[in-house]
């Protein structure tokens, strides 16, 4: 006992730890602020009622769900990634290939081009595509976690007028106590909702009426997060109109139960056989993951802490697909 009183007066004496538990704590009050005011707007987009909600958490209480707090931190951090300065890197990583190719594309303002991203997130990508010019975009997300936060950036109208504390959630990886309590301001810009659309659902089953409809389908970090990867494959497939190119950005690290995990030799071959033709591309977004396969990998960041000590990449795989 002796032992750990020392200890504790060192600590104590030299950092101020406790200090530092409290002051987490106030900024941990921040962040359930933001939360609070992201549901308040939704409330009012969506018209659901407070009564709602609240009988909504006193049944949840009764039944003993679990809350899901990874997914509220992980809708929150992207924040980060896609609407704050701190992201620029990160984007830049991971957006340019897709965008010069979409840039390159021949297109006329008579007949913008129609272009879907499954697996938006909060959306940077989709509106970067639309500020091209002559582009008709589509985003799609999934998870409702996603989408509120995405209805609420889309709800400020002035730049960097919110701020939160998105790595106190995390205490490994600090060089200093400042970096791990530092506050990021988004949005770096006033997001437009109007110029991009957004349908909600699962990609697989919203758009089960469509067929032949997009001239581009672009998957960002998106394709292992399916159940079923044929699914996802064979969807893109039939929302393709002939001709329609297939551009692809992302590793293989798969999600909650897949039914299938599959390498990327096999997703090139079922591509192949349902109907897809792999271009060339260029060298400027990777090398040549496999020999005789126009498929390129590149280090991209993801979620990263740009003050960190540790380095969150994967070995992204690029490619462009035609519809045959």
């Amino acid at each position: 006992m002796q032992t750990d009183w020392n200890t504790h007066q060192l600590v104590e004496s030299t950092i101020r730890y406790t200090n530092k538990l409290n002051t987490v704590e106030h900024l941990l009050d921040t962040n359930e602020h933001l939360a609070r005011e992201i549901v308040k707007h939704n409330l009012q987009f969506y018209d659901i009622p407070q009564s709602e909600l609240d009988e909504f958490i006193r049944e949840s209480e009764r039944e003993g769900r679990s809350v899901d707090r990874t997914s509220v931190s992980q809708a929150l951090k992207h924040f980060v990634r896609d609407w704050a300065d701190e992201g620029y890197d990160e984007r830049e990583e991971a957006f340019l290939c897709i965008l010069n190719s979409l840039d390159a594309m021949p297109r006329t303002s008579d007949h913008p081009l129609r272009v879907l991203l499954p697996g938006a997130g909060l959306g940077r990508l989709a509106h970067e595509i639309e500020a091209l010019g002559d582009f008709d975009v589509t985003m799609n997300e999934w998870s409702a976690y996603m989408n509120l936060a995405y209805r609420y950036l889309s709800s400020l109208s002035t730049p960097n007028s919110v701020s939160f504390h998105p790595y106190i959630d995390w205490w490994s990886h600090h060089a200093t106590r400042h970096d791990l309590q530092r506050s990021i301001a988004f949005p770096d810009q006033v997001v437009n909702p109007s110029s991009v659309l957004l349908i909600e659902g699962d990609f697989t089953t919203v758009f089960g009426q469509q067929t032949d409809r997009y001239d581009v389908i672009v998957t960002l970090f998106f394709i292992d997060t399916a159940r079923n990867l044929v699914s996802y494959l064979e969807t893109i497939h039939r929302l393709l109109r002939t001709g329609g190119r297939w551009i692809n950005l992302g590793p293989l690290l798969y999600g909650t139960a897949p039914f299938l995990q599959l390498s990327l030799d096999e997703i090139i071959v079922l591509s192949e056989r349902i109907g897809f033709i792999f271009e060339e591309t260029t060298a400027n977004c990777g090398t040549i993951t496999l020999p005789g396969m126009p498929v390129r990998g590149m280090e991209v960041a993801y979620g990263r802490n740009g003050r960190g000590l540790s380095k969150n990449a994967f070995q992204a795989q690029f490619w462009e697909a035609v519809k045959q």
